[in-house]
């Protein structure tokens, strides 16, 4: 008998999980070259338990990301109950960079994953890419952007932010970069 795909986690498996996901942020912030062997030790489970939940570093890495941005892509809706739209998209995306460039091992080791083909397509669910849809959709319905622009379109526009140097003088460079794919944004929107 087959096992479900979304079938919940048992408890330990799901303990486990999380287990890996927390010490993989810790080493991987530490160092995008962390090696998944040091890792599974350190987070007392067995290879085959290991590569069970992440069956290669990109994996891992994607899920470490998409683990620690929830906090992050919540902040979402909380922006817009707030702010116009195009506010709270902008500001949205600063604290995105704030986050990635604050996690600078974290940051690179999502720059090295995203580097390879279709690793983006690793994103395409998730906290990030609800968030992403929400904001786009609010913008699109007040005509602050111009429309049919897909959460794929926004990720790959801001690639960008996984090339900064998040130990040089981040905050001017990614500011640019998100005014820059901002702009882009509003070019055709209905209400520009």
């Amino acid at each position: 008998m087959q096992e479900k795909k979304d079938a919940p986690l048992r408890s330990d498996a799901q303990r486990n999980r999380e287990r890996i996901l927390e010490v993989a942020l810790a080493e991987l912030t530490q160092s995008a070259d962390a090696p998944l062997s040091a890792i599974a030790r350190k987070a007392c489970v067995g290879q085959g338990t290991f590569y069970r939940h992440f069956p290669n570093r990109e994996s891992l890495v994607l899920e470490v990301y998409r683990y620690e941005v929830q906090q992050v892509a919540d902040t979402a809706a909380q922006l817009l109950e707030t702010r116009a739209p195009d506010q709270a998209l902008r500001e949205w995306m600063d604290r995105l960079a704030q986050y990635a460039m604050a996690k600078a091992g974290l940051a690179d080791a999502m720059r090295r994953a995203t580097c390879k083909p279709n690793a983006l397509a690793g994103l395409g669910h998730g906290p990030v890419t609800s968030a992403v849809t929400l904001l786009l959709k609010a913008n699109e319905e007040a005509g602050t952007i111009r429309p049919g622009v897909t959460p794929d379109d926004f990720v790959l526009a801001i690639a960008g932010l996984w090339q900064i140097d998040p130990h040089g003088d981040w905050q001017s460079r990614a500011g640019r970069l998100l005014d820059l794919v901002m702009d882009g944004l509003r070019a055709g929107a209905p209400g520009a």
